[in-house]
């Protein structure tokens, strides 16, 4: 049995499902390459299933490169992690991710450099829709973590969320609004706390 490999972004075409999630169009129950959604997350599972096992740090950086189609650098990864899509997840240099984090990832992903995200944390790019008769449809935006942010543990970040540089969320915070720069917010939603000094 040959080691399932997640699709090359080189045959997406212009329809593309994960393209059009992307773009923010919303993908409806009948959508012909709905199924595709779902044979790439069972071939994300299977990698993430030995990256989640590895004990080798040389070994876990070197499939999480592969679940993210990326190579990636100067990554710190205390596995377990979950991720439905990896190539929609751009990964800066010397990253921290601390256990038991969740990445739902079809909207973007991107984790600039020197970000340290604690134990727990969801980043949320999907959504469905609010109308009753498209609730099973499903929507995408977004998420920006700038250079230098800490997300604290057991945070959560909605679609369409972007941390500023330098930027703290507190522990057990829901961020569903951009964060400043070099400000700390907490609370469910998260508010702002403070300004941060230098």
């Amino acid at each position: 049995m040959s080691d399932p490999t997640p699709i090359s972004n080189s045959e997406f075409s212009a329809n593309d499902i994960f393209k059009r999630l992307l773009e923010g169009q919303t993908i409806l129950p009948d959508d012909l390459q709905r199924g595709r959604l779902r044979e790439e997350a069972f071939a994300v599972k299977t990698l993430l299933n030995q990256m989640n096992n590895a004990a080798d740090p040389v070994e876990i950086s070197a499939l999480f490169s592969r679940v993210l189609d990326q190579e990636v650098q100067d990554i710190t990864i205390f596995t377990p992690i979950y991720i439905n899509y990896g190539k929609h997840i751009n990964m800066g240099k010397n990253v921290f991710i601390n256990f038991d984090c969740t990445f739902l990832a079809l909207g973007g992903i991107t984790i600039e450099d020197d970000v340290l995200i604690g134990p727990k944390v969801s980043l949320i790019t999907e959504n469905h829709p609010l109308n009753p008769h498209q609730r099973k449809g499903l929507t995408a935006k977004p998420i920006h973590i700038k250079k230098n942010a800490w997300i604290g543990a057991n945070a959560t970040v909605l679609p369409g969320v972007t941390i500023g540089k330098n930027a703290v969320v507190a522990a057990g915070a829901v961020v569903s609004k951009n964060v400043p720069d070099n400000t700390i917010v907490g609370g469910i939603p998260a508010k702002m706390i403070k300004t941060i000094d230098f």
